[in-house]
């Protein structure tokens, strides 16, 4: 393996200390993914510069001119507060010719854009739920085609923000109100889709041409409340406490039918090329009492985290997690944008 300097470009809030010693576990959750990443390199033996970013592209230039890194390891999940922005600090560096791990430009941004991704799919006969977007401005109408109950939520954020209880609307008064929330509250589109009751299932995949898929993970409660949807709501994501009380756990998918079992792999693949991804994603989906799978969304450059469900999936099939992202480097090194493409 070839001891590489790597730059890990982070969030500033989220630079984290050299050491855990002394913190409470819900403390360290808000930058345990950027500490797992930097342990993790420096015991590969790469020399690694943790870099803060906020709102501004100067850091990551002095960054590069400074400390002239073989590679850029990506942390970042938004640019100056907004999502769709992340692909355009990996458009810059395409354009700086500085190789980056993660998903390219384009692959982030169809991604990232809801809307977007589930009319790609649609066109790919992948099934996803019925769905209409509520655009801010505009007068919001039931609509006729779709089915309630309906899961109101962000067209643009990732990471649960603005999901509760409450996104499940059974009612045309609440979807009104769901939906002015998400404008008001959250400030992006809002985007309403059928309600797949069932079984929440995480598909990691891995690659750029040649693809990887490991195990099909899921979530469970195991004291779910009566009356309680089991949904990944904002709380369940980032509340350790609300974790422990519900009883949340990830882990192997099972008792998945044989035939459900070899489709899901081919399904991830299908959509991770209709996308465009490239590096790495989660693929997030929707198994019903009937069996059928439904695309709920694609997220590139999912959560790193050791024991995280993309990360914890990885190591099912003997991938450790410091294996695991020594991979994700070397597909960031071997990754062909079009500079490089010109120069070979």
């Amino acid at each position: 393996m070839r001891r590489r300097r790597v730059l890990v470009v982070m969030h500033e809030e989220l630079i984290p200390p050299e050491s855990t010693a002394g913190l409470d576990e819900a403390e360290i959750y808000r930058w345990k993914m950027e500490f797992d990443a930097l342990s993790a390199l420096r015991g590969l033996g790469h020399e690694v510069i943790p870099l803060g970013v906020s709102d501004d592209l100067a850091p990551i230039r002095r960054g590069i001119e400074e400390h002239k890194p073989h590679l850029v390891f990506n942390l970042l999940g938004h640019f100056q507060g907004i999502t769709l922005y992340d692909a355009h600090v990996i458009s810059w560096l395409e354009l700086r010719r500085t190789p980056y791990t993660g998903c390219n430009p384009r692959g982030l941004l169809l991604s990232s854009d809801k809307v977007l991704s589930k009319k790609i799919l649609a066109w790919h006969r992948i099934p996803i739920p019925g769905f209409k977007t509520f655009r801010r401005g505009l007068t919001i109408r039931a609509p006729r085609r779709l089915r309630f109950p309906l899961f109101v939520k962000s067209a643009a954020e990732h990471a649960s923000i603005g999901i509760a209880q409450a996104s499940i609307v059974h009612t045309e008064d609440a979807l009104v109100e769901r939906v002015r929330f998400v404008h008001e509250s959250i400030g992006t589109d809002a985007l309403a889709e059928e309600y797949v009751e069932g079984r929440e299932l995480y598909v990691g995949v891995l690659g750029n041409q040649r693809l990887t898929v490991f195990p099909t993970w899921e979530m469970t409660f195991e004291s779910l409340p009566k009356g309680t949807a089991p949904i990944a709501t904002s709380k369940v994501k980032w509340s350790v406490t609300y974790q422990e009380k519900l009883g949340v756990k990830t882990a192997l998918a099972k008792g998945l039918p044989p035939a459900l079992e070899a489709k899901i792999p081919k399904l991830a693949r299908r959509i991770y090329k209709a996308l465009g991804l490239s590096g790495y994603a989660r693929i997030d989906l929707r198994l019903d009492a009937g069996g059928r799978v439904f695309v709920l969304e694609a997220n590139a450059n999912p959560d790193l985290s050791r024991d995280e469900d993309f990360a914890e999936s990885a190591r099912a099939t003997g991938v450790e997690y410091p294996d695991l992202l020594q991979r994700i480097m070397n597909l960031g090194v071997r990754y062909m944008p079009a500079w490089k493409e010109e120069e070979a």
